[in-house]
């Protein structure tokens, strides 16, 4: 399987929308928001396999000191296989040693995330204005 990882690349609606849909986020059910938010990410990390979209992260950052990564997608069909990993390794080339990386996980997310470094902030307690059941 020849994975292949860009930063910023080109990304196309309906494939972007196919792979949220696949996930089961609804944030596919707001491509008129969903689409120029990952466009204007300070990163966006796509996956292909044969061109084909795969795996999405985004990042939003200062660009010098505070990242957060607001998104990370894996078509269901290759979850486990290390393309979230190589996805976060690809934005670690950007961000490593900035002070503060953040995200916000949930689910089987959360195990993934702390194999990668993260964890949680001390006594920090997430808080947004957000429906909590959407993605």
């Amino acid at each position: 399987m020849d994975i292949k990882i860009e930063l910023n690349g080109l990304i196309e609606d309906a494939e972007v929308i196919a792979l949220y849909r696949a996930n089961e986020w609804s944030s596919a059910d707001k491509p008129e928001q969903l689409l120029p938010a990952l466009r204007n990410s300070h990163t966006l990390a796509t996956a292909r396999i044969a061109g084909k979209l795969i795996g999405l992260g985004n990042a939003i950052s200062d660009g010098h000191l505070v990242v957060y990564y607001p998104h990370m997608l894996v078509h269901p069909s290759h979850q486990g296989h290390g393309i979230g990993r190589k996805m976060m390794e690809a934005m670690q080339s950007v961000y490593n040693g900035f002070h503060q990386q953040m995200l916000t996980a949930d689910g089987e997310a959360i195990a993934f995330y702390k194999a990668m470094g993260f964890e949680r902030a001390g006594k920090t307690e997430p808080m947004w204005v957000y429906a909590g059941t959407e993605h």
